[in-house]
């Protein structure tokens, strides 16, 4: 590994150490807010089993986002982001 590479490379780690125990702060910090599935689903008028087909996860996965017990993800994270914005198209599409 190159000296300076190495050297970028500790100093980021020292950046940080630093950060995490409070003595610098992040450049940049970002929060994302999970959907609210239950509202989501609601919305689009679907029953818990037709939409957990609809996002191709199971019942219980369904019901975990929905009471926030877990957050979706990846994939689920974004085509629920779709879902919001643009519900209409993605009835069509995946009901085809």
């Amino acid at each position: 590994m190159e000296k300076t590479l190495f050297d970028d490379l500790v100093q980021s780690l020292k950046e940080a150490k630093d950060i995490s125990k409070g003595k610098a702060k992040a450049s940049r910090r970002f929060e994302i807010t999970p959907p609210d599935v239950k509202a989501l689903r609601e919305q689009i008028g679907l029953s818990q089993s037709e939409f957990a087909r609809l996002m191709r996860v199971s019942i219980k996965t369904l019901q975990n986002w929905e009471q926030h017990r877990r957050n979706p993800t990846g994939p689920a994270a974004a085509l629920l982001k779709i879902v919001l914005t643009a519900p209409d198209v993605v009835l069509k599409s995946l009901h085809a």
